[in-house]
């Protein structure tokens, strides 16, 4: 379990694509304190460590994950949000994140508000109906406020520190982002039978 507070901006030193792919990430965290087998939320996906170094580890992707989410298209020098799991006593900063992706979204807008920026999202269709106003989402792993909804269109505000310590920052539009629902609204809609 995660809880969508990023802790770390790593980048992926390199990738192996052979029958699974591999990652080589790296980061700030201190390796010697991340145990082999470990689960790391990488853009809001949790993967399992399995070989590290200084300053490095590795994490693998079936294909089934590679197909589901945006790590498909990770390069070496791609920026990703990093988060480490909850443990009992940590604070929760943001909401209960399972580091389960559920689909793909897309950024369609970015505009200045304040000193924050707006930012507009388009969810796929059957995510669409449990993202609400004032409800939780996690965007590339990032637990962010829903403000506003407009069908499948949904947008948040992100304030200069999240620019900073996400990869929120670098974002363009167009860029694909993994979507995770708040766990509340999916089992509201199972106990209501809307799935």
């Amino acid at each position: 379990m995660f809880t969508g507070i990023i802790t770390d901006v790593g980048r992926v030193r390199a990738v192996e694509r052979q029958g699974d792919t591999r990652f080589t990430i790296e980061t700030a965290f201190d390796t010697e304190t991340i145990a082999i087998g470990a689960s790391i939320a990488h853009n809001g996906v949790c993967l399992t460590v399995i070989e590290k170094g200084p300053g490095t580890y590795v994490i693998q992707a079936s294909g089934e994950t590679l197909s589901k989410t945006t790590l498909g298209g990770w390069k070496p020098g791609t920026r990703i949000n990093l988060e480490r799991a909850l443990k009992v006593g940590d604070e929760l900063g943001g909401h209960i994140v399972s580091g389960h992706v559920d689909g793909v979204g897309r950024l369609l807008s970015i505009r200045p508000e304040g000193e924050s920026l707006r930012l507009t999202f388009e969810a796929p269709a059957n995510l669409a109906k449990y993202i609400a106003p004032k409800g939780s989402v996690a965007i590339d792993g990032v637990s962010l406020t829903v403000n506003e909804v407009d069908g499948s269109r949904f947008g948040v505000n992100i304030i200069p520190h999240t620019q900073t310590a996400t990869t929120f920052g670098g974002l363009k539009e167009g860029d694909p982002v993994n979507l995770e629902i708040d766990m509340l609204a999916r089992y509201v809609a199972r106990l209501a039978g809307q799935e």
